[in-house]
This record gives C-alpha cells, sequence and structure tokens, in this order.
C-alpha cells in the first residue's frame, strides 16, 4: 500500500478555504467533515485537511504560525506538465490566492510556480522531465 500524506493547515474561514481547494481541482471528502474540518483531496496519497484554529489547536500546544507574516513550511505539489503548473496557478489566481510569491523557476528540464493560499500558506507547483533531469544531473556528477 502507498503512503498517505495528510497536510494538517489552520485556516480563518473553514468554508471559504474549501472552496478555494475545489477551485484548485482537490476534492472534499465529506467523510472527515465537519463544521470544524475539512478533508480535501487532490489524489489518492495527498489529502489537506483544513481545521478552524480551534480544532488545530488540539492537535499542538504551540502557537498558530500567521503564515501571512512568517513561513511555517514549503509545500509542493508535482504537475504533469509546464502547462499544468501554468494552469495551478490561473486557478489559485482566480480562487484568491496570491500568485508567483517568489521567481519562476525555470531550468529547462524543471518548470516551477508558487501561490499562497488564503490564509498565508505556501504552495509549489513543480513539473520536472525525469529523463532530461537525470541526464543532467550526471552531467553535473561528472564535472
Amino acid at each position: 500500500m502507498s503512503k498517505l500524506i495528510f497536510v494538517n493547515l489552520p485556516v480563518s474561514d473553514l468554508p471559504r478555504s474549501m472552496a478555494f481547494y475545489a477551485a484548485l481541482g482537490a476534492v472534499n471528502n465529506e467523510q472527515f467533515t465537519d463544521h470544524t474540518a475539512a478533508c480535501m483531496v487532490f489524489s489518492e496519497t495527498i489529502h489537506v485537511m483544513l481545521l478552524t484554529h480551534d480544532k488545530f489547536r488540539q492537535f499542538t500546544p504551540k502557537a498558530i504560525a500567521d503564515a501571512k507574516k512568517t513561513t511555517e513550511v514549503l509545500i509542493c505539489l508535482s504537475a504533469d506538465s509546464r502547462d499544468a503548473v501554468d494552469d495551478m496557478m490561473k486557478r489559485a489566481d482566480g480562487a484568491g490566492g496570491t500568485v508567483d510569491i517568489g521567481p519562476k523557476q525555470d531550468y529547462g528540464f524543471m518548470y516551477g510556480r508558487s501561490f499562497e493560499d488564503l490564509d498565508g500558506h505556501i504552495w509549489e507547483v513543480m513539473w520536472m522531465d525525469m529523463d532530461a533531469a537525470k541526464e543532467t544531473m550526471g552531467e553535473m556528477a561528472s564535472a
């Protein structure tokens, strides 16, 4: 069985955040959703748990970082193509996110961009041509 990842994010407005992630292509798993949390599914192995601040506090004694002021984590999703990266940015922008918060990364064999969600959590979306990457890394190792 593949390992699953559940990214837990504190959000200030659960319904609004659910709509944002739905606009990105995530699907709500109602089995793990209530008025305090929502499970948004990107794939069979990638789930984002959106938690109200009160719910999030049940899992940690630490203060909740204000992601608009402090970076607590960088989350990266893979994409199937350069166009898919750009499409995700269009969807994030259209849903109220902030696009290209960092410089675009374009190395030919690898292309990436980033956005902030409604609460300031940073997401990177990357595409990589694995064959070209292996070739490039091989050339770098032999230099």
